[in-house]
């Protein structure tokens, strides 16, 4: 089903600086809304409930699944993510354009559910520096780190799948990267039929 908004939805391995270049086009563009997942975790950090995430019991959690709630929802890291299949729905259906920070297994569900769905992940510009990023944010154990490196490698082996690629060396490059594709994608001419259909229809444009 096509919808008059756009969907963005961006992954990454943990520390590539998926969230920090998300949160920075989300203050530069208004016209942009953030998808808040819901996740079994606890927060970190300055996260707060409902701005950063939705964060629910396990027991919670296994109710949304039971009730078909999420458009996908996956394991990571030994905790659960999921999103709400109707918030995103009832969001670009109303002409909004929602990106939404997730693993790569819920981004390839989505884009199996939301065809028009834009996906696009971002690569760390090496493993040394990868590694040197999670352990200056000062978050994680050394274990807990060498488990996100390994699972670093099989997130980055899923990079073909995404419609778009960055990769986050400087990170006012990526983020000039970032706001490109959603420009871009806007501009192109099924968004634009979507996002603009009396016009279309005005112009005789079938």
């Amino acid at each position: 089903m096509d919808y008059p908004g756009n969907l963005f939805v961006v992954a990454a391995p943990s520390g590539a600086g998926k969230s920090s270049l998300v949160k920075a086009l989300l203050e530069l563009d208004s016209h942009l809304q953030l998808s808040v997942s819901h996740t079994t975790r606890q927060p970190r950090g300055q996260e707060k409930h409902g701005r950063d995430y939705f964060f629910v019991s396990e027991q919670e959690f296994d109710a949304m699944v039971a009730a078909n709630s999420f458009v996908e929802w996956a394991k990571v890291h030994d905790n659960r993510y999921g999103t709400s299949k109707r918030a995103i729905e009832d969001r670009i259906a109303q002409g909004a354009d929602v990106i939404l920070e997730i693993d790569y297994q819920g981004a390839i569900q989505i884009k199996s559910i939301f065809a028009n769905a834009i996906s696009i992940f971002i690569l760390p510009p090496s493993w040394e520096e990868l590694r040197s990023r999670l352990e200056r944010r000062g978050e994680d154990a050394p274990e807990v780190i060498d488990v996100r490196m390994k699972n670093a490698a099989i997130e980055v082996a899923q990079a073909g799948k995404f419609d778009f690629v960055i990769i986050n060396e400087l990170f006012d490059r990526a983020l000039f990267d970032l706001k490109a594709i959603v420009h871009s994608q806007r501009l192109k001419f099924a968004a634009q039929r979507r996002a603009r259909a009396e016009t279309f229809k005005a112009l005789l444009i079938p």
